[in-house]
């Protein structure tokens, strides 16, 4: 029972944290691949209360005095090529307006983009689900647009749209639909060619923000910092800008650990109560040893041994059932809509999953077999013989 125990556990240890991180690792990725690793807006400048704040404690950033958007995209780029992490960049011309098609309007966020670059840093060209970027390149007057914003408005690949922005208007023609799975962003976000942006919000020069990928995503708030120091404009890193989802992925992890722990918990009980009967019924026998010149190390590893028979074996089979049952949910088909978008139980392998498992049930088993080994070594054949042993 505790062998199987064991193994139950640790498989199903590995599935929680395969799950969870799996989940998580997708999020990851909806979000870098829509949003970027880094993202480049306000330029601040330095007010004097922050310049006699000399205090290197001090936090200056409530003191700074923010300047809208980003005036010379050119310049930004060329001083990013200092940070060797950078691993490509797009500027980005943001505005809200309202999309009409002969059915229905829906208020948007148009976002103008060069198409060649944007790709680069984001998976806009793999999320596309109707049309192509292709066809949006090659049209002057294309869009692409959200999946809900084109479900709203009833429009499909080619229609003909106007999009307004105050008694400014023009027309467009649907040259793909986009799904990130990312709900907010699916209802409002509209692409269209950065030079059509400009003449539709009336913004000759500068963008709202730059777009940033690197290659190495972990090293993002270290970049951030740097770019910031490099630029006088804000670099907001993507482990900031979705903190509070992480912590909420991260509850998760940890509180399916604990729970799934239980179950190994349970099984090294049951073997402590199981060797703890053995010290028990076998005192005599223990004894008998003890007088054929077996020491109390001696005495203690065949108790240390059974339970590291059963953690090696009740690990091993864990390890496969819990490969096993990675791989067979891996397949379950889920249809998740919101923070990211998938239709089937999404998984992560990683090594130290089974690590974390392995660890875990060393600790409880080796445990739960020292104090009964522990309490056998103990004992005194004398003490046996005579019936007064305890």
């Amino acid at each position: 029972m505790s062998l199987g125990g064991i193994a139950f556990g640790v498989g199903f240890f590995i599935v929680t944290l395969a799950q969870v991180s799996g989940f998580e690792e997708f999020f990851i990725q909806t979000i870098l691949g829509t949003d970027g690793a880094v993202r480049i807006e306000d330029r601040f400048q330095s007010t004097l209360a922050s310049v006699r704040s000399n205090s290197p404690f001090a936090d200056n950033r409530s003191q700074r005095k923010y300047i809208e958007g980003v005036e010379n995209p050119d310049e930004i780029i060329e001083a990013l090529t200092a940070v060797p992490n950078v691993a490509g960049t797009s500027v980005v011309l943001k505005d809200s307006a309202s999309i009409d098609s002969p059915l229905r309007s829906s208020r948007i966020q148009v976002y103008g983009i060069i198409a060649s670059d944007h790709i680069g840093v984001s998976q806009l060209e793999g999320q596309i689900r109707m049309g192509s970027i292709q066809r949006f390149q090659e049209t002057p007057t294309g869009i692409i647009i959200g999946a809900k914003v084109a479900d709203r408005i009833k429009a499909h690949v080619g229609d003909s749209v106007i999009i307004r922005v105050g008694d400014q208007q023009n027309r467009y023609r649907v040259s793909g639909i986009f799904e990130t799975g990312v709900s907010d962003i699916d209802k409002v976000r509209v692409f269209m060619h950065l030079g059509q942006a400009r003449s539709l919000f009336k913004k000759p020069h500068g963008v709202s923000f730059i777009q940033v990928s690197l290659f190495d995503r972990d090293r993002a708030r270290e970049d951030a910092e740097t770019i910031e120091n490099i630029t006088s404009h804000i670099a907001s890193a993507w482990q900031d800008r979705e903190k509070s989802w992480l912590e909420v992925f991260r509850a998760f992890k940890i509180t399916g650990s604990i729970m799934v722990s239980t179950i190994i918990l349970i099984s090294g009980l049951g073997m402590f109560n199981t060797l703890a009967m053995i010290v028990m019924e076998k005192t005599r026998e223990i004894a008998i040893l003890r007088s054929m010149g077996y020491t109390r190390q001696d005495i203690s590893n065949v108790f240390l041994w059974q339970g590291a028979v059963v953690l090696v074996v009740g690990t091993i089979l864990g390890f496969l059932l819990g490969a096993a049952i990675t791989y067979g949910i891996s397949s379950v088909p889920l249809r998740i809509r919101g923070i990211f978008s998938t239709d089937n139980f999404v998984v992560n392998w990683s090594i130290m999953h089974y690590v974390y498992a392995g660890v875990t049930a060393s600790i409880i088993v080796m445990l739960s077999s020292l104090l009964p080994a522990r309490r056998a070594a103990r004992l005194v054949p004398g003490d046996v013989i005579r019936g007064t042993s305890s």
